[in-house]
């Protein structure tokens, strides 16, 4: 299915019921809740679905649901970040058994390689894998930022590694250098931050954004605006989603599902991520912002 990336690639999250079990029949629902809406491409479970709250088994069911809901509609790139390239590479060979078009992953959460180990890493993937490797370069403290020099050596020296999420600050500046780094190596870099510099990103040559799924339909409305070549139709939906995006970037996850919930996608709000939750003043603001956000929903 591979051809060049492009588009809103959107993450995942992982629901749950109130028992904090993984809610499958509420994730196929996002699947084709995300494809109707139009998503170029889904992606994870990443950080926007909460992986590393999740078991190896939960990981590798999540992937069984998503690869076989899609059932081929649109790429799924699965996330794959572990704490060691082991088992990293034996979930990715897991995603690509059952079909994922790709695999992206940050280098080790928790050891922060440097960058001979970062690079090591990616080698081992790249070893072991026929289907495309995304890095995931994404600001601390989960992440271990790398600079534009070394993930453009690694499109350039190791077979399959294609891609880039770039999401480390300042994330337009950066996707401006790693394109200019990198060449022809590079297929594509995608921005991420749920989409909060998406304009910015494009202009310097970004081939899509990877927010989170829970305004799928509007994020594309805005990719589909800039594709046309109308940049003033764009950032006009772009401004009115803004106040949403902003509300995400305070309470993340909890805003992500809090939308999911309330357009019928998710069955219910719960997270496992700490403090990960709504009260009642926040769910009144997240009224308010969905009152003039909301007529952009088309699904």
């Amino acid at each position: 299915m591979h051809a060049y990336w492009r588009g809103i690639f959107v993450i995942v999250v992982t629901p749950f019921t109130n028992g904090y079990e993984l809610d499958e029949e509420s994730l196929r629902r996002q699947v084709r809740f995300s494809i109707d809406a139009g998503a170029h491409g889904l992606v994870g479970p990443a950080n926007a679905g909460e992986f590393t709250t999740l078991s190896d088994d939960e990981r590798r069911r999540w992937l069984e649901i998503v690869v076989g809901e899609a059932g081929g509609q649109v790429p799924v790139i699965a996330a794959t970040t572990s704490g060691h390239w082991r088992p990293a590479v034996a979930l990715s060979q897991f995603a690509q058994q059952l079909g994922a078009d790709g695999v992206m992953a940050m280098p080790p959460h928790v050891l922060h390689p440097d960058a001979d180990g970062c690079y090591a890493y990616y080698k081992a993937l790249a070893e072991h894998l026929d289907i495309p490797i995304m890095i995931q370069n994404y600001i601390g403290p989960v992440g271990t930022p790398m600079s534009s020099a070394l993930v453009a050596r690694m499109c350039r020296e190791l077979p399959g590694v294609d891609y880039i999420k770039e999401e480390t600050l300042p994330e337009p500046r950066r996707i401006s250098e790693t394109l200019a780094a990198a060449g022809d190596a590079c297929k594509g870099v995608f921005g991420g931050q749920g989409g909060v510099y998406f304009l910015d990103e494009v202009r310097r040559g970004a081939c899509g954004n990877m927010p989170a799924s829970q305004a799928t339909d509007v994020h594309v409305a805005i990719w589909n605006r800039l594709e046309a070549g109308d940049e003033v139709g764009a950032r006009q939906i772009f401004n009115q989603l803004l106040p949403l995006i902003n509300y995400e970037r305070l309470y993340g996850v909890a805003v992500y599902k809090a939308v999911l919930h309330r357009r019928g996608v998710i069955a219910t709000a719960v997270s496992r991520a700490p403090n990960a939750r709504l009260d009642a003043a926040d769910n009144a603001e997240l009224d308010a912002i969905l009152e003039g956000v909301g007529p952009l929903f088309t699904v």
